[in-house]
């Protein structure tokens, strides 16, 4: 069965269109649009070119995000807080879902070959800490902390997207597509920030790719704080802690020192007194909302996509190519799988 209208809702919310202006774009009444969108009526071929072209797709990409098994708008693991506006993280979800669908249409062409890959794990069997140490010993990792957490996930054929969301309110999302797991995180988080909330997407994507359980965002959270901070490591590092001491903590481990905080008062090594007290220390200093040090740490820079494109490039396909490859009109919509800029050569 054909979901096109899912599709069209999807793509048009991932645009930040309203039903009048895509219809306007495309040339058609917004009545004629919204039965598109409730599946009453399909689109003219020379309509849905419109369409298409409208939303910077191509034609095959609706085609085939609407044959999706499952549909099209899934929702999406999410890092959020309750502040977030709804009309902005379901625009951030549809923006995921039609990354996953045009990563999904190139896949089918290309074969992306992991060094490791991310296991889906039952959390009712497995608590979210033995996950994490399980994924740490399945990839390899070296103890202690983690370093170019982007590289590890990369490696593992999880394709890790950047963006500005336009608010800090929304930290990153999460999905599957087929085999291969998708991470839309926030370009304007800082580097700590972001690190932990790849390792709490990385905990969704193990822990609740089938069957969900009704406290996700905290096994996500005790997922993310063992994978980063491995309590029989971090262990000796923790006890009595001081203000000065965090920011030594926060440039080894790459977290932010409310995280090692959160880590010290959940493994019973801080009292629920000495933790309030330094919460109280960060909001005099300012801290609770932009901590010193962040900008010291490593940056996390996704590559995979880029490298694709490059791949596919060095192949001798051309950007629009690529472009239609993944569905996308043409290379300037196709901010996912770049093409490199071809350099001038100096003549004569």
């Amino acid at each position: 069965m054909n979901h096109l209208g899912e599709v069209l809702v999807t793509a048009r919310r991932a645009c930040g269109f309203t039903q009048e202006e895509l219809a306007t774009a495309a040339g058609v009444t917004q009545a004629a649009l919204s039965r598109y969108e409730n599946d009453l009526r399909e689109p003219e071929p020379d309509v849905l070119a419109r369409l298409a072209a409208a939303l910077g797709v191509t034609e095959t990409f609706l085609a085939a995000a609407g044959r999706v098994h499952g549909g099209m708008a899934i929702d999406a693991h999410m890092r959020r807080r309750l502040t977030a506006k709804p009309t902005v993280w379901r625009q951030l979800e549809a923006r995921l879902n039609m990354y996953r669908m045009h990563a999904r249409l190139l896949f089918e062409e290309v074969s992306v070959r992991a060094e490791q890959r991310v296991p889906t794990l039952d959390p009712v069997d497995m608590p979210p800490s033995d996950a994490a140490r399980l994924v740490r010993m399945q990839w390899r990792m070296p103890i202690g902390p983690v370093r170019s957490l982007t590289r590890w996930l990369e490696a593992a054929g999880c394709l890790v997207i950047e963006e500005d969301f336009g608010t800090s309110r929304v930290d990153g999302l999460s999905q599957w597509i087929d085999d291969h797991p998708v991470i839309l995180i926030n370009r304007r988080s800082p580097t700590d920030r972001k690190r932990l909330t790849l390792a709490h997407e990385l905990g969704h994507l193990c822990l609740h790719s089938v069957d969900v359980s009704d406290d996700v965002e905290a096994e996500a959270n005790e997922f993310a704080a063992e994978f980063l901070m491995p309590i029989e490591v971090i262990r000796p590092q923790l006890r009595n802690l001081k203000i000065g001491r965090l920011h030594d903590l926060k440039r080894e481990w790459g977290v932010s020192m409310q995280a090692l905080v959160e880590r010290a008062h959940n493994a019973n090594l801080m009292t629920a007194g000495e933790r309030a007290n330094m919460h109280k220390a960060f909001s005099a200093r300012g801290w609770k909302t932009s901590e010193p040090l962040s900008d010291e740490l490593t940056p996390e820079r996704p590559s995979l996509a880029e490298n694709i494109g490059q791949a596919l490039a060095g192949k001798g396909l051309a950007a629009n190519d690529i472009a239609h490859l993944a569905g996308f009109a043409s290379s300037k919509e196709n901010q996912l799988f770049p093409a490199p800029h071809p350099r001038l050569r100096p003549v004569g």
